[in-house]
């Protein structure tokens, strides 16, 4: 009775017109595995310094008495930017003027006793003697002159340290000290930052820096190889990439023991003192990568802590290859560095969807 159940709905369906279900096949995109040249963007953490920067200090005690500009200003070359009290400075310079007027009149009685002495000498009237001690006065004298016109010269540069002026064109750090403040040789009182140039200060790994270091034994080696070095890009740490590309400015000629790094400069132009000294960011090297195996991210299927892709035999099954990949920088594409050989047929687009033995249409 089971039996002719069964047979009753299977003639059921088919008086019905009812179609069983058949198998669906799935297409997929394929790549034929070549080898190809690629830019990758190799990243370095780096600190912006301006190519002149310049720490201000006093160069005499004393206190100070006027702060002429303000954080953030960009000053010319010879502008004030700090005045300390003078008056001290000013005393001494005027005493030694005053030695220096008192050294000159001494100086030119010396000579009139020099000259009478002289024309008493040629008349026989006096001695060598008292000829001779009548030069030696007046060349002590002159000695005494010299003397105190040095120091009248050293007391107005005294003075002038009183009133400290910007040693270059730039823009001002932060001002530690404020009007009133005693100062002294020695203590800061800001940073002139000349970044109309700014330098993006590096460091690149020495198994980076072999071909460098090959190239540049000889100071024209180095400079040769900078010169092909390709353009760099700034960004910023908020993902900004700033507009003016750089050039490779700099390289140590010695690899770091400690860190076995090399120092490199980047240098940047700063038209519109957009960048400032101490900003952190990320200088951005393109480094050409030649006769590589290169394959679209989509292709990796990611299992824990490997990778693979699915490979389609000479009968159109899939395959799963491990394989082992860096990436290439520009958010679409992997380097293949094992797994893979020139003329491999791939699944792409859809390797997510596959298991192992489909058969892969394309």
């Amino acid at each position: 009775m089971k039996w002719l159940c069964g047979f009753g709905v299977m003639m059921g369906l088919t008086a019905c017109n009812l179609d069983m279900p058949k198998e669906v096949q799935t297409s997929y995109e394929t790549l034929t595995v070549k080898k190809s040249d690629i830019e990758v963007p190799v990243k370095f953490s780096a600190k912006l310094k301006g190519q002149t920067d310049v720490t201000i200090t006093p160069q005499m005690s004393g206190q100070l008495m006027q702060i002429c500009v303000r954080e953030g200003q960009r000053v010319q070359r010879g502008q004030t930017l700090f005045v300390i009290d003078r008056r001290n400075a000013q005393l001494e310079l005027e005493s030694a003027q005053a030695n220096l007027q008192a050294a000159m009149a001494s100086e030119n009685s010396a000579k009139l006793e020099y000259e009478s002495s002289k024309n008493l000498y040629d008349k026989k009237i006096v001695s060598h003697y008292m000829l001779e001690s009548a030069l030696n006065s007046y060349k002590q004298a002159q000695a005494a002159v010299a003397q105190a016109r040095a120091a009248v010269n050293s007391a107005k540069v005294y003075l002038g340290f009183c009133t400290i002026t910007a040693p270059v064109e730039g823009v001002i750090g932060e001002i530690p000290v404020r009007t009133g403040d005693q100062v002294s040789p020695g203590m800061q009182l800001t940073i002139v930052s000349g970044n109309v140039q700014m330098d993006a200060e590096f460091s690149v790994p020495e198994a980076l820096v072999e071909e460098i270091v090959s190239e540049g034994v000889t100071a024209e080696g180095r400079n040769k190889y900078l010169d092909a070095m390709p353009d760099v890009t700034f960004v910023m740490k908020n993902g900004t990439e700033y507009p003016h590309k750089g050039r490779i400015s700099s390289l140590t000629g010695m690899v770091n023991s400690t860190t076995g790094t090399l120092a490199v400069k980047a240098t940047f132009p700063n038209p519109d003192g957009q960048l400032v000294s101490g900003v952190q960011g990320t200088v951005v090297l393109p480094y050409a990568e030649q006769d590589v195996i290169v394959i679209p991210q989509v292709a990796v299927v990611k299992l824990l802590d490997r990778q693979q892709v699915y490979k389609v035999q000479a009968d159109s099954t899939a395959t799963a290859i491990e394989v082992t990949t860096t990436d290439a920088g520009n958010g679409k594409d992997f380097i293949v560095t094992s797994g893979l050989k020139v003329g491999d047929k791939i699944v792409t687009v859809g390797a997510n969807n596959v298991h192992e033995g489909d058969r892969v249409l394309f």
